[in-house]
């Protein structure tokens, strides 16, 4: 099986690529990646003679078509993601984002190919802290930030796509990721490595929003899971039951390191901050049997931690000037 993933040199794409090598034995991946400052190719080095890396933009039909042509499915991760970015400048968003996935769903009618297309629980909008609710596949989209809109609207390309030119594709949309190879920019990583600097971690407002938490192993199992066994056209919710609100993150963290649970700031909070978010995983559970494996939040946040200790060449070069663009915005 011939594989094409985009993104696969980010955060989600990456542990893809690197889950797809040990476990697939028969697939050839490539992966496109733009390697921005949120693409790193030592996140994919070494692993396997079956895995190649093209540098190029997926925005550009003559860098993504004839890699579409050569693959029998296009997992597609590629995408402008940090919230914060978003509000600054919203334009990387609508290009990687929507141009980005419509080229490639050109390429696909032009050849042909099955395509997965992995997208976020943040086009739904969000959800009040006090209610039961969670997202389901058919509700209606909502989205906050330029980052949210963006991706909404590659969704409804794929969805349009499939109706249209009967592409062969399935979706997916996935509550917050933690885990190895993410970008220290993230909440998560950026509160552990800033405790392994010794410094105090940060919350926005309050700390009070809720984010519903899935290992980025577990997300990856998943999106294998649809691929194999989901059906055509079907969108599927994966999450793992973890919602936690930033504030008990934090605290969560603290605890792991051995500091005080309070031993934090707080700043100024983000603009049109989604509130809550929760995904119903139901049809996934119910309809292909998935399970995650990090069951217990907290047995998934010591692995994280764990990575980061042990692989501080991979972040270091990353954390000062993100450290620098944070005071730069009071956050």
């Amino acid at each position: 099986m011939k594989i094409l993933v985009t993104g696969g040199a980010g955060f989600i794409g990456a542990n893809f690529v690197n889950y797809t090598a040990k476990e697939i034995r028969d697939a050839e991946v490539t992966v496109v990646d733009k390697l921005t400052y949120a693409g790193n190719k030592d996140s994919i080095e070494g692993l396997s003679d079956n895995v190649t890396l093209v540098e190029g933009d997926i925005a550009d039909p003559d860098v993504i078509d004839p890699l579409v042509k050569d693959a029998d499915l296009v997992v597609h991760f590629a995408a402008e993601s940090h919230n914060d970015n978003s509000l600054r400048d919203p334009w990387p968003f609508i290009q990687s984002n929507i141009i980005g996935t419509y080229q490639i769903l050109e390429s696909l009618r032009r050849h042909g190919g099955r395509l997965h297309h992995v997208s976020t629980d943040e086009v739904y909008g969000d959800l009040e802290l006090d209610s039961p609710r969670k997202f389901l596949p058919g509700d209606p989209y909502v989205p906050s930030s330029p980052y949210s809109a963006s991706k909404a609207a590659s969704d409804h390309l794929v969805r349009a796509w499939v109706r249209s030119f009967g592409l062969e594709a399935t979706l997916s949309n996935c509550s917050n990721n933690y885990g190895p190879y993410q970008h220290v920019e993230k909440f998560i990583p950026r509160t552990v490595t800033n405790l392994i600097d010794g410094v105090k971690p940060r919350v926005y407002g309050t700390g009070e929003q809720v984010r519903d938490w899935i290992h980025v192993h577990d997300h990856n199992t998943a999106v294998w899971d649809i691929i194999t066994r989901g059906r055509i056209g079907e969108t599927y919710l994966i999450g793992a039951d973890g919602e936690k609100t930033n504030l008990e993150v934090t605290q969560m963290i603290l605890e792991e390191f051995g500091y005080d649970r309070d031993d934090f700031d707080h700043v100024a909070d983000r603009p049109g901050h989604d509130q809550r978010y929760a995904i119903d995983n139901s049809m996934l559970v119910d309809e292909l049997g998935w399970q995650p494996k990090f069951t217990s939040f907290r047995d998934g946040l010591r692995d994280t931690i764990s990575w980061y200790r042990d692989n501080e060449q991979w972040w270091r070069p990353q954390k000062d000037e993100v450290e620098a663009k944070y005071r730069e915005a009071g956050q």
